[in-house]
């Protein structure tokens, strides 16, 4: 936990463990926020956590139903989502045995329909409200994956569209009958691409190159919300609240191309859900302008389904985790208890923002690392650090944000520290330092500000050396320092890490969905960014840069890189520097963050000019992420 973030106020001793004590959270009221505003938490693992033994504790360190905490944190709604009848789509072999046959349950929730009365029924009773979240699958939905339950494999869309409508039909008034009529219903988890491949698919690809397309799409949506009307047992037409609901929440193109069919054909629905993660889906701003215009657009009430951040980059099992620090041009959060909470609270304002925002659902924040409670049999838990418990089951204090967002006295938001930013210059070279740059805020936010740098006379760096030069954020008392690197040894690429984001210069000959820059802080040797690779089939590609008008001489290219291992070949490579050969030196990728720096030391140019580049030979679900590339001149 960063220092400065968060005021650690006591620690407690409880049953031979420490409880994290009270903790002052940094959180901005939002004005005007109605007591009905949806503060809901997606809780589908519950059931199964506490199954394999796993124990939360409330902010006394006392043992607690999880549902209570929350609840005594300000959650007012849980969404559970439900599978058509559970099942693997493949056996699971460990060491050599059988550990899950096909078929059999395939954990990350198990989520039933008696599984997912029972939670309701738990909830109702603490006075919760239930959204239900029909996957139309037997495991999990996504953009991605759109799985058919196995019971419907062989239904044409006809057949389709009138199951969807028994079986929704049917689990509402199953769910009535156990006295837990859902309050608000989604039909279809993340339909980016339609739902019920192939037949309820939008767009074609080379897994389904005949698809249903948008009329068919159209079709299953109808039918699936004329259910959901005819089990109402009100009576009225609209008491059960119907959710369509899509990924990439800052994509206003994807939001248009899916709605502007859906409601000219008249579709029967009442609110768009999105799904909002920033390390995934893009600046707030993205998120704030595709509310605004769809909230314009189609004058529907509008949700955030999905949201979290992470509390920590560390992991609470072996698994490896789906989190990535979100940090990009403008700013970002810290992954801390308080940038946790501090970016649920500014999602909470973009959609409070909005006219019919209703609110937002945080996605799994009891998913604490319990063995046998993963994604899949067999596998770990991808998410525990963005749970609102910590590792051990802990309530974190970042739940408080929840109820916190009420309060009625504003605080006050400063910026608190300052990482050095690095330039390398040659000798007696001045550096074009930034006017701006990102500071830590006490909220746990990243934000842009403006910076005054100290004088230097840079005529007098005529030596090799590194050195920090001081300056102060502008209005405020905080110093901010540049590293500096005097070095003779100028690298030619400019943007070595991909901290851009982008590929820039650098030209990609294969598949962009193999190879591609990745956010990801864990997999990077230093900043955030990498060039990473990874497919579930076999791929070659080739990524080169070329430089022109450079001086004659001995270059040296170097990289660093990490992976899985067992591609059939990787290559660094320089060629077109004059002899008309290529010099190459394999890379031998042996784990995660191996890191392992391949230089290839003596290249002489002689023509001006030179390509480089990384040439990969993989095999299926081989993986790996370069980093740091260089390539100068040796002056030695």
């Amino acid at each position: 936990m960063k220092q400065g973030i968060v005021r650690l106020v006591g620690l407690m001793m409880v049953w031979g463990f420490t409880v994290v004590g009270a903790q002052e959270l940094v959180v901005q009221p939002i004005p005007g926020l109605p007591r009905d505003f949806i503060r809901g938490a997606d809780v589908s693992m519950l059931a199964q956590i506490e199954e394999k033994g796993g124990i939360y504790y409330d902010a006394q360190g006392k043992p607690q139903d999880a549902l209570v905490v929350l609840k005594d944190h300000g959650i007012n709604w849980v969404r559970l989502r439900l599978w058509h009848t559970p099942r693997s789509p493949k056996a699971v072999v460990r060491d050599g045995k059988i550990i899950a046959n096909k078929g059999d349950l395939p954990g990350g929730g198990n989520n039933d329909l008696a599984r997912t009365i029972m939670l309701a029924q738990r909830a109702k009773k603490l006075g919760l409200k239930i959204f239900l979240d029909f996957h139309y699958s037997d495991f999990w939905a996504d953009p991605k994956t759109q799985t058919k339950p196995f019971a419907w494999k062989d239904l044409g869309l006809n057949e389709l569209t009138t199951e969807i409508y028994k079986y929704t039909l049917d689990v509402i008034k199953q769910m009535t009958a156990a006295g837990v009529t859902p309050d608000m219903v989604q039909i279809g988890n993340e339909l980016n691409n339609g739902m019920l491949w192939p037949e309820g698919k939008i767009w074609k690809d080379d897994r389904d190159p005949q698809v249903g397309g948008m009329s068919a799409f159209i079709k299953l949506l109808k039918s699936a919300s004329k259910a959901v009307r005819d089990a109402d047992p009100s009576g009225k037409a609209k008491n059960i609240k119907i959710v369509i609901h899509l990924a990439d929440g800052g994509n206003n193109a994807l939001y248009r191309s899916i709605f502007d069919p859906i409601v000219k054909e008249k579709v029967d629905f009442d609110v768009i859900g999105l799904s909002y993660y920033c390390y995934w889906h893009g600046p707030l701003s993205d998120l704030q302008a595709n509310l605004k215009d769809l909230a314009n657009r189609y004058k529907k009430e509008l949700l955030i389904a999905e949201t979290a951040y992470g509390w920590t980059e560390e992991d609470g099992d072996s698994q490896g985790n789906v989190f990535k620090v979100y940090d990009d041009e403008q700013g970002g959060y810290v992954a801390s208890v308080q940038g946790q909470a501090t970016a649920v609270r500014d999602v909470m304002a973009a959609i409070a923002s909005v006219p019919g925002g209703l609110g937002i659902f945080y996605w799994a924040p009891e998913w604490i690392p319990v063995e046998g409670a993963g994604w899949f049999v067999g596998e770990g838990n991808n998410w525990e650090n963005q749970a609102m418990f910590d590792f051990k089951g802990r309530v974190l204090p970042s739940m408080q944000v929840f109820n916190r967002v009420y309060d009625t006295k504003p605080v006050q938001i400063v910026p608190v520290r300052a990482e050095p930013v690095k330039f390398r210059t040659a000798p007696a070279t001045p550096v074009n330092l930034p006017s701006k740059i990102k500071v830590e805020f006490n909220d746990g936010a990243l934000r842009l500000v403006d910076v005054e740098w100290d004088r230097h006379d840079w005529s007098k760096e005529t030596s090799e050396r590194v050195f920090l030069l001081t300056g102060r954020v502008k209005g405020a008392s905080l110093p901010v320092q540049a590293e500096i690197t005097v070095s003779k040894k100028i690298n030619l690429i400019t943007d070595a890490s991909w901290e851009s984001g982008k590929l820039g210069e650098w030209k990609l000959n294969g598949p962009s969905v193999a190879c591609f820059v990745e956010n990801n802080k864990a997999n990077a040797r230093t900043g955030s960014w990498t060039y990473k690779y990874w497919l579930d089939k076999p791929f070659k590609s080739d990524l080169s840069r070329t430089f022109k008008n450079i001086p004659n001489g001995t270059y040296v290219l170097s990289i660093w890189a990490m992976g899985g291992g067992g591609e059939n070949s990787i290559k660094l490579y320089a060629r077109d520097f004059g002899s008309g050969k290529t010099i190459s030196v394999p890379i031998v990728n042996t784990g995660w963050r191996a890191w392992k720096q391949y230089t290839i030391p003596a290249i002489e140019v002689t023509n001006n000019q030179c390509t480089i580049g990384i040439y990969i030979d993989a095999n299926a679900n081989c993986w790996g992420n370069f980093d740091d590339v260089e390539f100068y001149l040796d002056t030695k």
